[in-house]
């Protein structure tokens, strides 16, 4: 059922200090960035094995906000599926609630969403052979 590790997602504080260290650092590589809807600077992708990405969030603040939810550090773990309607199938009938339905995403990847017993945020996706992350 489940293909691998998709992306680890973080929150950042200072993009350009958080890019230092991934890539000039840890050696990982930047592949690509996705704008929100207003044209800003969202994500930054960087490649750390074929098909694995580390996501890095602008925007991220100290400690929590209260209102937006938003903590620098963990955002979410991804874990990419051969079939999102299956696995959304199936969290289902295990009882999970899916916080997001199977949907196409900006990346034209499909995901769906759901939260483990903490509250952790978890991606499944299905990766689309014309997204930006299957070209890169």
């Amino acid at each position: 059922m489940y293909k691998g590790i998709g992306h680890t997602a973080y929150n950042v504080i200072d993009m350009d200090k958080s890019l230092q260290f991934y890539c000039d650092v840890l050696g990982f590589k930047k592949c690509f960035e996705l704008k929100n809807d207003k044209n800003e600077p969202w994500i930054v992708y960087l490649k750390v094995f074929n098909l694995q990405f580390i996501e890095l969030f602008y925007n991220g603040k100290q400690g929590v906000d209260n209102d937006t939810k938003v903590t620098k550090g963990y955002n979410h773990l991804c874990l990419e599926v051969n079939d999102i309607q299956e696995i959304a199938n199936h969290l289902k009938s295990k009882g999970v609630t899916l916080d997001v339905e199977p949907k196409m995403a900006a990346d034209l990847n499909w995901q769906c969403w759901v939260r483990d017993p903490d509250g952790n945020r978890i991606e499944f996706m299905q990766l689309d052979p014309e997204s930006p992350q299957a070209k890169s």
